[in-house]
């Protein structure tokens, strides 16, 4: 809040006039409307008689923060985003920058202006402005130091894509040390830097090894949510994600044997032989071809490990031992097709 708003604050919440705190400030009632209205400032020696007056500090009196609440930064991205719609690029540029001043110790606000500047300066086609530039530059450069891990990724992120974007492969990816080594962003920003600089074989493996990676954290994801709706004893939500598992098998090629494995338990659950036995049969019947999606050409550039016949022979012989267990398929003892798949 600027000076003269925290003034005709304190001043109307102590039920004082103007001409009340121009009395006991020894200066004129003119005087303290130019503070109030952000005409002009108070002299530096009225500041603690000020203060003391209101009952406050000197750093309330010049809303001295160390840091903003999300609300606080909130509202002035929100004002910037209607300065923009609404006034000329340098004007909105200058009003940010005077924030950036205000704020100096609030990183997430210094990075937010950069990134809103930068963005503003492509989305309106901005004539390049080395000043500008540069001073976007700097505040992504000041908040790459913060000790706080989540802001210093976001300011990496914005310096990989600026230096992208000029096509300064070399100058980006120092960047990408500043994600973790397993990250998928940091892998989504080495294959687009391997894609950008012609390392087009490197580009497809780093590419079909985050599709794979990200297959088994959805089907990981799906399977953790449908184990929350069989708690919850929800069982249409639970036919529902088992329905998305087949379909997510299906998008990433994984084979059919992950396909229908996910229908299992439920039916199961629910006894429904016939389910069960084309399930167990379509597992076995796949198990040969379990690793079937090395084959696929969504990944054709990945170095699978090759698994060797005897491992999906026992393999085989443990999922008949699984399915043998009297507790969970005892209900299947009298079916003529599982005593014939179990032999």
């Amino acid at each position: 809040m600027q000076l003269g708003k925290v003034i005709r604050k304190y001043r109307k919440e102590n039920n004082m006039t103007q001409e009340e705190v121009a009395t006991r400030l020894g200066v004129s009632a003119p005087a303290v409307n130019k503070w109030e209205n952000g005409n002009s400032y108070p002299d530096i020696m009225l500041l603690a008689p000020i203060a003391r007056m209101f009952g406050i500090t000197t750093d309330t009196l010049l809303s001295y923060q160390e840091e903003l609440t999300k609300e606080e930064i909130a509202a002035i991205i929100y004002e910037a985003d209607t300065m923009f719609k609404e006034k000329p690029f340098d004007e909105c540029f200058e009003w940010m920058k005077k924030k950036a001043e205000q704020y100096p110790n609030c990183e997430w606000l210094i990075w937010q202006i950069a990134a809103i500047l930068d963005a503003q300066r492509m989305f309106q086609e901005i004539p390049e402005s080395e000043e500008q530039e540069t001073y976007c530059y700097s505040l992504y450069l000041r908040t790459l130091e913060s000790k706080d891990a989540n802001l210093r990724s976001r300011a990496a992120d914005s310096l990989f894509g600026y230096h992208m974007r000029k096509k300064q492969y070399e100058k980006a990816e120092p960047y990408l040390e500043y994600f973790p080594i397993e990250s998928s962003e940091r892998k989504m920003k080495k294959a687009r830097l391997f894609a950008e600089t012609g390392r087009t074989e490197e580009a497809y493996k780093a590419y079909e090894e985050l599709l794979y990676a990200n297959y088994i954290v959805c089907s990981a994801a799906m399977s953790g949510i449908y184990m929350l709706a069989l708690k919850d004893d929800n069982m249409e939500k639970a036919h529902q994600l088992v329905d998305k598992q087949t379909e997510l098998a299906k998008c990433f090629e994984m084979g059919r044997y992950y396909e229908v494995s996910s229908r299992l338990e439920i039916a199961t659950m629910e006894k429904d032989a016939d389910t069960v036995i084309a399930v167990m049969k379509e597992m076995l019947d796949d198990m040969d071809g379990i690793y079937g999606f090395r084959k696929s050409s969504l990944y054709e550039h990945v170095e699978f490990k090759e698994a060797r016949q005897e491992f999906i022979a026992d393999m085989k012989d443990n999922l008949r031992k699984c399915f043998r267990e009297e507790e969970t398929y005892g209900f299947l003892k009298d079916d003529k097709r599982w005593q014939e798949l179990m032999r």
